[in-house]
């Protein structure tokens, strides 16, 4: 009896404290919310209102069409040649970027003989912009071989001078070619941090049981970096999707939508022939899209995590 009493006096006491700590805790993430819900979630509201209307950005919104909008985009075929084309890029950073950086981190990441100055040069194409990167390449792929340098090296070798950026069958690769170029410092330094975090007594220890360099990076060092490879892959795809400053600059999408992607065709509708309410439904419809492969892979990764022991 008198230690329920006990118990009893010890939650009541403890029943303040515990609601000043709540208020303390909300009081700290109160102006994060705020900005949170004046920044990301209003515009998200509104831009979802704004989907619904016929909109030019001019006066209030009165034409309302429903889902039109959406209907249009789900028939419209250079929204469907936008999204092909970033999956596309999704694709070819999935199988070739990722691959490289891994392999470069692993050289860099060793006794590599000048592997900091390796470092640097990889990793300082991610410190340009993306405007500046455009401009850069763009002169690289000049079509006139007296200022554009590949082309340059083509009538050097005797071969045919190419209209890079202006070929339907060529843009793409070089727009991959360029962001490769841009983000493949990012994520070889992601890995290089995951290696940093794999115990090198481990590595000892299976050299010492007669591993060698193939069994050692594919049995230890690879299944080690499964969160940092499934992180940069996260990254890598959404920034795939979501990809534009390096294509508008570039090509604005061009020629003929070869290399347009979901947010240069977004921009061109909203910015440019001002159909706000179709671009807001553009960008909904990317939102969507986003958030659907983040659930998605967020939740295979968990259950990767739980199976794997965390690794």
């Amino acid at each position: 009896m008198e230690n329920s009493v006990e118990e009893r006096k010890e939650t009541l006491s403890a029943s303040p404290r515990r609601a000043s700590l709540v208020l303390t805790v909300a009081l700290f993430l109160l102006p994060a919310f705020i900005l949170f819900a004046a920044f990301v979630v209003y515009p998200m509201l509104q831009s979802l209102y704004y989907s619904l209307f016929n909109w030019k950005g001019f006066g209030p919104a009165v034409d309302f069409v429903g889902l039109g909008n959406y209907q249009r985009i789900l028939t419209d075929r250079a929204f469907m040649k936008a999204l092909g084309n970033a999956l596309i890029i999704v694709v070819l950073s999935l199988t070739l970027q990722l691959p490289l950086s891994l392999a470069m981190a692993l050289m860099v990441g060793r006794d590599l003989p000048g592997r900091r100055f390796f470092r640097t040069i990889f990793f300082m194409p991610y410190v340009f912009s993306e405007v500046i990167t455009a401009i850069m390449w763009m002169g690289l792929f000049n079509p006139d071989p007296d200022r554009g340098l590949f082309n340059a090296f083509l009538v050097l070798l005797g071969l045919k001078p190419q209209a890079w950026l202006g070929d339907p069958h060529q843009v793409l690769g070089c727009i991959f070619v360029v962001l490769t170029w841009k983000y493949f410092g990012f994520h070889m330094l992601l890995y290089m941090a995951g290696l940093q975090n794999i115990p090198q007594e481990i590595e000892e220890a299976a050299l010492i049981d007669g591993a060698n360099g193939r069994q050692l990076i594919t049995h230890i060092v690879l299944p080690l970096l499964g969160g940092t490879i499934r992180t940069s892959v996260y990254l890598s795809v959404l920034g795939a999707l979501q990809q534009f400053g390096v294509i508008w600059v570039m090509t604005r999408g061009g020629p003929v939508n070869a290399s347009d992607v979901m947010a240069t065709y977004m921009y061109r509708y909203s910015f440019i022939r001002f159909w706000l309410g179709y671009g807001s439904a553009v960008a909904f419809v990317m939102l969507l899209i986003s958030l659907v492969f983040s659930l998605a892979y967020l939740r295979l990764v968990r259950q990767q995590d739980y199976l794997g022991g965390g690794y």
